[in-house]
């Protein structure tokens, strides 16, 4: 039974202007819903018993390795990082089945703690993706959080493996432009599968066993031999969107190394199939759609030449079927067509980044043909796929199933038919290298956790958010009245977050 504990949020209109990384849009705060978890809505993987095996494997392998500190290399066209901050380079088992066996590069950066006699401890940071690299966090914290966490941490982060200055992901991309990005019959969908299978073979030629080992649950481990190595007995960690996989993952295999947990936009710990996925995050951008038609009847910045929101979508849609619809250009409309699933991804990107103006422009210029779009890019992502394809199993049988699951999703869906990136990431696992099965939780005590979440998130929708405060035996679960992703930037999200890290006993 999962039990809450409420923070208050008081409502406002926030000013100022969130930093692209994070969340974007217009934004009102609600009061904190305080989760009360019920058995439908835990995560079996998370609350299973451990084994003796899951035990014995979450005990250090090897001796912890001594990093060593030094100036931060270039990072163009970012300016070099205060004197407050270091980087290291750890070395960390491929695989951690096999310590003894190949290792790979981990690239770290440390901001140190501006009070050292105030200070509380390490601060483990992840911003998300996967496929962003996490050093640059700690290298321009100064920019990220606030003056008096900065005080109190060393604000750690680091490229995960694979990532950024960790070790790059080399595969044959010649392979993944011919791969269909919306298979249309039976045929396309096998062709898909087939040529994911040939990309994921050429990444382990290209990258070695790494291509295999980029699992969360492996990086989950290799955060922990970046505290081993920074001595702390304890960590405090705060991830933000795919950061908060990592964060539950740590707290499966060490909670007892956890001093505190806190969790921004956060990532559905359930395993989730394809179905399920796919609406969680379709519904989602559905109901900030309806948001938008909302807004639209007062705000004066959305108007379509007094014609209905509604409509003018429903109307871009048919002619996208029909093939009537064409990309509009500075003097009318152009000769290249824009069919219904390109409309779909122009859709997400505008719902994405929530601001009616913009979003209504983008429609309306479609709709005259004269203008210029971004249409959003169709196709999955290969960090997406080496790393999300082997933590959760997102495969689908065949192309009935596939056409099945888009037609229950677009009845759920109605106006948007489905979220464009959901469906970009599932298709990318169709024929990629199995899921790997998660470790069950290891014995140990866990903190409270702090699971914070926007009401509206294309990225990560409230669902998921729900199950994830859900998955710990204590946690509160920060809800903001808000379309965006990533709530850190907003003052009183920021409040709550920063009082729970500074003020949990160690």
């Amino acid at each position: 039974m999962n039990t809450s504990n409420p923070i208050t949020c008081v409502s406002r209109k926030p000013g100022g202007t969130p930093s692209p990384a994070r969340g974007t849009g217009s934004r009102v705060l609600s009061v904190l819903v305080a989760l009360s978890a019920s058995a439908a809505l835990a995560a079996p993987a998370a609350v299973a018993t451990p084994g003796a095996g899951d035990a014995r494997r979450t005990a250090p392998a090897t001796a912890p390795e001594t990093m060593r500190w030094g100036v931060c290399p270039p990072n163009d066209p970012m300016p070099a990082p205060g004197p407050a901050v270091q980087c290291a380079t750890i070395k960390v088992p491929v695989d951690w089945s096999k310590p003894q066996g190949p290792r790979t590069s981990v690239f770290v950066a440390r901001h140190r703690a501006a009070d050292p006699a105030r200070r509380i401890g390490v601060l483990m940071t992840n911003p998300g993706g996967p496929g962003n690299p996490g050093a640059d966090t700690a290298m321009y914290a100064d920019r990220e959080f606030s003056p008096e966490l900065l005080k109190r941490f060393d604000v750690v982060s680091f490229d995960p493996r694979g990532i950024g200055r960790s070790e790059g992901i080399r595969c044959d991309e010649t392979l993944a432009a011919k791969i269909p990005d919306r298979p249309r019959d039976a045929a396309e969908f096998e062709q898909l599968r087939t040529l994911n299978g040939k990309l994921a073979k050429s990444c382990l030629r290209q990258m070695g066993p790494l291509a295999d080992h980029m699992d969360t649950e492996s990086v989950a481990r290799d955060t922990d031999a970046i505290r081993a190595s920074l001595g702390e007995r304890r960590i405090s960690f705060l991830g933000t969107s795919y950061g908060t996989s990592i964060g539950e993952r740590y707290a499966r295999l060490f909670p007892d190394r956890l001093r505190a947990l806190a969790l921004d936009s956060a990532v559905d710990p359930a395993g989730a199939g394809a179905e399920r996925f796919l609406t969680d995050g379709s519904v989602a951008v559905n109901d900030i759609f309806k948001r938008l038609l909302a807004d639209c009847e007062t705000d004066t910045s959305c108007v379509l030449k007094g014609r209905k929101l509604i409509s003018v979508t429903q109307e871009l849609f048919a002619r996208a079927d029909a093939g009537t619809l064409m990309e509009p250009g500075p003097g009318g409309p152009t000769r290249r067509s824009v069919d219904g699933d390109r409309l779909v991804a122009g859709l997400y990107a505008n719902l994405r980044a929530y601001l009616p103006g913009p979003a209504t422009e983008f429609l309306g210029k479609l709709h005259s043909g004269k203008g210029e779009v971004h249409l959003g890019e169709l196709g999955s992502d290969l960090a997406w796929q080496l790393v999300l394809c082997r933590d959760g199993d997102l495969r689908i049988r065949d192309f009935a199933e596939y056409r099945a699951i888009r037609e229950r999703v677009a009845k759920a869906a109605p106006y948007i038919r489905y979220s464009s990136q959901s469906l970009d990431m599932i298709l990318g696992c169709q024929g990629w290298l199995p899921p790997k099965p998660a470790s069950g939780r290891a014995p140990g005590a866990l903190p409270p956790v702090l699971v914070v979440n926007a009401l509206h998130d294309a990225a990560t929708p409230l669902a998921g958010a729900r199950r994830m405060a859900a998955a710990f035996p204590r946690a509160s679960l920060l809800t903001v009245d808000t379309v965006g992703h990533g709530m850190y930037d907003l003052p009183e999200p920021r409040r709550a977050i920063d009082t729970y890290l500074s003020t949990r006993r160690n």
